[in-house]
């Protein structure tokens, strides 16, 4: 019986072997809060990343697949060269002239600036040894939410080679 009005009050006697409870001290009342408050503050940063940096692969992603496409268009602009002293086929030429405005003819005609903002053809598009086409786009991608801290958006720069190649 006293150790029953012991407990009651609130005092720890216990017995060895046996568990004493001990009631919860005020100043501790609370704290499941806070440690919720956090973790789902932590949880929507990391979400909010994460949702940015998927954005930002996608449109390169999607970027690169235009860069793709333009460099074959390009590729089929050559004309054909002399022939080689050694084995007498005729090898396929291209200009930069040539991609530079087959490029943009594809981007025109796929519509691919209404899809991209801020879509540049960069330097460095063209052909530098005569064989190959060498696409480089460039874009601004805007992610969600995160928009305040880079609001002239992130770039984003995608480079794509077609080789023309005659085969028998």
């Amino acid at each position: 019986m006293r150790a029953a009005r012991a407990l009651a009050r609130g005092a720890a006697t216990a017995r060895p072997g046996q568990r004493c409870f001990r009631p919860p001290r005020q100043d501790e009342e609370g704290q499941v809060a806070v440690l919720i408050i956090g973790f789902v503050a932590i949880s929507l940063l990391i979400l909010t990343v994460v949702m940015a940096v998927s954005t930002v692969y996608i449109e390169r992603k999607k970027l690169l697949s235009v860069a793709d496409g333009a460099a074959l268009a390009a590729a089929d602009t050559f004309t054909l060269a002399d022939v080689e002293a050694g084995d007498g086929a005729p090898v396929p030429r291209l200009s930069d002239g040539a991609v530079q405005s087959a490029v943009g003819r594809y981007l025109t005609e796929t519509g691919a600036a209404g899809r991209f903002n801020g879509l540049v053809v960069s330097r460095g598009t063209g052909s530098p040894e005569s064989r190959t086409a060498h696409v480089v786009l460039g874009a601004v991608v805007h992610p969600p939410i995160v928009n305040f801290l880079v609001p002239e958006g992130v770039p984003i720069t995608v480079s794509s080679d077609a080789r023309s190649e005659l085969r028998r």
